[in-house]
């Protein structure tokens, strides 16, 4: 155990963080020959494609220091304030981190905010500056801010780049040297807290762990605490590029097990592995529960592929602990599932990951944020749908889900952002200007507001210089409505919204007006129409196709014009009230697209 670390990088979005591991794989010869390339642990094509780490991946290596081997265990992390849950699976498997700054862009919200959540779990702390090679790099003035919200000495801080390699010897060292071993007891009761785990069509669910007590041996009678299921160790091993099988592993050791289970559910990031003979007293604490902050069904487009759609969530889940789902049904898509994502970045992943992986095409509605709703009568209820909310006139209050969001831009961007933040019912609560020319702002503002497009107009207003993260802070009373879109009166319980009121009138206008773009036309009119309740607040109208049924008349009374004209209308009536209008998929998207 002397010679076991197990540490994590945590750093924000495109400071470096993969290309700073590759140079660790490269220097310690874990990834060698033609298995190197660039970004090694992001494996999956959707990373490669977008330039970010969606998933922590593990991954062990040998380094010899002073004429002794030491292992060492590193889980990657992601960087996006949506993927902050697989941040927090890492640092609860590990002892220390390494804090990566950008020199050319400085401490940035979600380095912030993964440091905190490091400092909670008493892990030791490595600041390196990356990107040293870059002419825009400003070292002293980011070691300054290091400084300032570490308290460390300038000496502690390593300078490095993972694309030249400089100061990678120095960060193995500081590993060896500064982060503490694990503590745990190899002889004692077996406890390992599974971190993450991964389904192999052929092998089954495989499952990823760290042993905080006790020796795990190949063949042993293994049982999940919380679930109380029994297995067989059929195989254990350590985690390098690929699987390498072992025949014990114990305290410190970070690893993976083979069991044969077939089915998802079984398998619970967070749970604890124990012996079924000596099983340990307790589960290991400390892992938090995910909370889904945005909600939106899906759907599958042909009906029959209801199945499917349930057994490829399963899956997913497995690899992706955050999300979370239940079965619904709608009135306009049939049956489908509600589904719980950290972000709007995460919900875009698991619809991307769903078609790649699962061959799956699905239906996505209107992403909202979940409600408390208060009757007449004082019970409370959570509302994840508005097609859920009782009826107006049963209904006391709302109270919707508030965040802190902390945003750091620079000074001459600081305008544009507040304007956009009371846009978006924010409450300034303090402005703190940081060294530089570098601000630190802190809002009070509706997680509601920022599921649709605030990220991007940040990142718009600020020329790609403000950094962004929140955190809930808990329920507050709002002047909430339910707005309905209705075609030819039918209400499309898909596009319903909770909206504030002094929002509604705004919204509803840009809906009807995008819908009526959308809509094909018929040979009827078609009224799309906002409503709260039954107060029409907006209408739109698709304008019917006219086919000139007056063409055969070549002179002759007017009568005879008339009569066709007559008979044309009443048809008309007959097949607005029998037809059925398609709303194509572009409009479901189109509602999260809305300026």
């Amino acid at each position: 155990m002397e010679k076991i670390r197990n540490f994590s990088i945590i750093a924000h979005i495109d400071h470096g963080k993969s290309t700073l591991a590759d140079r660790l794989l490269e220097y310690t010869q874990t990834v060698t020959g033609k298995a190197m390339q660039a970004q090694v642990l992001d494996n999956m094509d959707l990373e490669r494609e977008k330039g970010i780490t969606i998933k922590s991946h593990a991954i062990q290596m040998n380094y010899t220091y002073k004429g002794e081997t030491y292992i060492l265990n590193l889980i990657d992390t992601p960087g996006h304030v949506d993927f902050s849950y697989e941040v927090s699976r890492s640092i609860a498997s590990c002892e220390g981190a390494l804090l990566i700054v950008d020199a050319t862009q400085g401490i940035q919200a979600q380095t912030i905010s993964n440091l905190y959540m490091a400092i909670d779990h008493n892990l030791e702390i490595i600041p390196v500056l990356n990107k040293m090679d870059m002419p825009t790099a400003m070292p002293e003035v980011v070691k300054d801010q290091i400084v300032e919200f570490l308290g460390v000495d300038s000496s502690e801080i390593i300078e490095a780049s993972g694309k030249t390699g400089l100061g990678v010897m120095a960060i193995l060292e500081a590993i060896v040297e500064r982060i503490p071993a694990p503590k745990g007891d190899p002889n004692g009761r077996l406890q390992a807290l599974i971190f993450d785990s991964v389904f192999n069509s052929f092998r089954g669910i495989i499952a990823y762990f760290k042993i905080t007590n006790g020796t795990i041996r190949q063949g042993d009678k293994v049982m999940f605490f919380n679930t109380g299921r029994q297995y067989d160790a059929d195989e254990i091993g350590v985690l390098k590029l690929d699987y390498l099988p072992k025949k014990e592993l114990s305290a410190g050791d970070v690893g993976y097990i083979i069991s044969g289970i077939k089915t998802a559910t079984e398998v619970k990031v967070g749970d604890t592995i124990t012996h079924v003979k000596l099983p340990c007293d307790s589960a290991i604490a400390g892992f938090e529960e995910v909370k889904p902050m945005v909600f939106a069904g899906i759907y599958p487009i042909e009906t029959e592929d209801y199945e499917d759609l349930r057994s490829s969530l399963e899956k997913l889940q497995l690899n992706d602990a955050s999300l979370t789902y239940t079965a619904e049904s709608s009135a306009a898509l049939g049956f489908g599932f509600r589904c719980g994502f950290l972000g709007l970045l995460h919900m875009e992943i698991i619809q991307e990951r769903l078609d790649r992986e699962f061959d799956m095409n699905v239906i996505s509605t209107t992403p909202n944020v979940s409600y408390v709703v208060y009757d007449r009568k004082g019970e409370k209820k959570e509302v994840h749908n508005p097609s859920e909310l009782p009826d107006p006139k049963f209904i006391d209050y709302i109270e919707e889900p508030y965040i802190e969001a902390e945003i750091i831009t620079q000074a001459e961007y600081v305008g544009g952002i507040i304007t956009l933040c009371l846009d978006k019912r924010g409450t300034l609560r303090r402005q703190h200007y940081m060294s530089g020319n570098r601000v630190n702002l802190n809002f009070e503002m509706p997680l509601a507001e920022i599921v649709f497009d605030f990220y991007d107009k940040l990142k718009s207003i600020s020329k790609g210089y403000a950094s962004f993260d929140y955190q809930t802070s808990g329920f507050k009373r709002s002047n909430l409505a339910k707005l309905d879109i209705m075609l030819n009166g039918e209400r499309v319980d898909a596009l319903s919204t909770l909206i504030h009121v002094n929002n509604a009138y705004n919204f509803g206008k840009k809906m009807t007006e995008k819908l009526k773009d959308l809509i094909p036309r018929q040979q009827y009119e078609v009224a799309i129409q906002a409503a709260i309740g039954a107060k029409i607040i907006a209408r739109s109208t698709v304008k019917a196709l006219r086919k000139d049924v007056t063409a055969k008349c070549y002179g002759g009374d007017i009568t005879r014009k008339r009569k066709l004209l007559e008979k044309q209308k009443k048809g008309k009536k007959r097949m607005k009230q029998i037809g059925n209008i398609e709303v194509p998929q572009k409009a479901f998207l189109a509602v999260l697209k809305l300026d």
